[in-house]
């Protein structure tokens, strides 16, 4: 039984990343529209790496970098007031590696959104380690976004969900449905290959395997609902032989996919799971990756009676 207990979460503030990349720019009017939907300040960041690139860049160089990333970040700006006139925006620009930057103004309650690929301080971005760091290794949640800008809504959230493990974050896709008066629907696949050889497989089949993963996502499905009582919440369980596969599948059916991040294994360092990695690089829209134990708290020790 897990020893923490979920947190109804507070809408947070919004960090993005912006490097002069086109997916970059739509990652920064998405986020700004994110950060309109739960009224909160939206914060631009341009990581200019003037630190490391001190190293063999003359000042003259590194001013001028300056200078470039100040004029990104007020043409960034005014092209999200021009839509989102009442946001309040501020800006930063760092000197540091876009990872550490984005990382340390997120702390440990904002944000995230980077776009699915980059340029410069963002060089390929999600497709090598810049953009990978920043959604394996930040403390808060990360949106990558992915799909096309001028997309239609669906008017629902699809959470991938597998255990009662995922109650903590769960409740922030519940938290992300309703601020946009969307539906939520909860995804969970199981697949049959991992039953193969399996006791249950050989006791009742992967019939019985089924019913207890539905009754599993109902009974998270009720939780949700007495959190959030006003919410359209459906739980949907799906067979298969590829996770990756059937969720890539059903984001093209949602506005936003919104999933667990594994614990690092063995402290082996950050890293994402193959579904996760899947999910970022082909997704048809926006993926939310929550770490664990994000939006838990400590269950309090009972008392010792005298």
């Amino acid at each position: 039984m897990s020893s923490e207990t979920p947190v109804r979460p507070e809408p947070a503030d919004v960090v993005v990343g912006i490097d002069g990349s086109p997916a970059a720019r739509t990652a920064a009017l998405w986020a700004a529209a994110e950060a309109d939907r739960r009224s909160r300040p939206l914060h631009l960041v341009h990581a200019a790496d003037t630190d490391r690139r001190a190293y063999w860049s003359d000042a003259e160089t590194i001013q001028a970098v300056r200078e470039a990333g100040r004029e990104l970040l007020t043409g960034t700006e005014a092209a999200v007031r021009e839509r989102f006139p009442d946001l309040v925006v501020t800006r930063l620009l760092g000197r540091r590696g876009p990872v550490d930057e984005l990382r340390e103004v997120a702390g440990g309650e904002k944000t995230v959104v980077v776009g699915s690929r980059g340029l410069g301080g963002f060089s390929a971005l999600l497709l090598g380690s810049v953009g990978l760091g920043v959604a394996a290794r930040a403390e808060v949640p990360v949106i990558v976004v992915r799909g096309a800008a001028d997309r239609p809504g669906t008017g629902s959230v699809t959470a991938a969900v597998r255990d009662a493990e995922d109650m903590g974050w769960l409740l922030l896709a519940a938290a992300e449905a309703s601020v946009r008066k969307a539906s939520l629907r909860l995804l969970s696949v199981g697949n049959i290959l991992t039953h193969v050889g399996e006791a249950a497989t050989m006791l009742d089949g992967l019939d019985g395997a089924a019913r207890r993963r539905v009754q599993e996502v109902e009974a998270l499905a009720e939780r949700v609902r007495e959190w959030y009582p006003d919410l359209i919440v459906t739980p949907h369980v799906e067979t298969g032989t590829t996770t990756a596969g059937i969720l890539v599948e059903a984001s093209a059916h949602t506005d936003l996919m919104v999933m667990g991040r594994g614990r690092r294994t063995l402290g082996a360092g950050p890293s994402l799971g193959r579904v996760a990695h899947a999910l970022i690089h082909h997704a048809h829209c926006p993926v939310e990756l929550v770490p664990a134990g994000f939006g838990t708290a400590p269950r309090p020790v009972p008392e010792e009676r005298s």
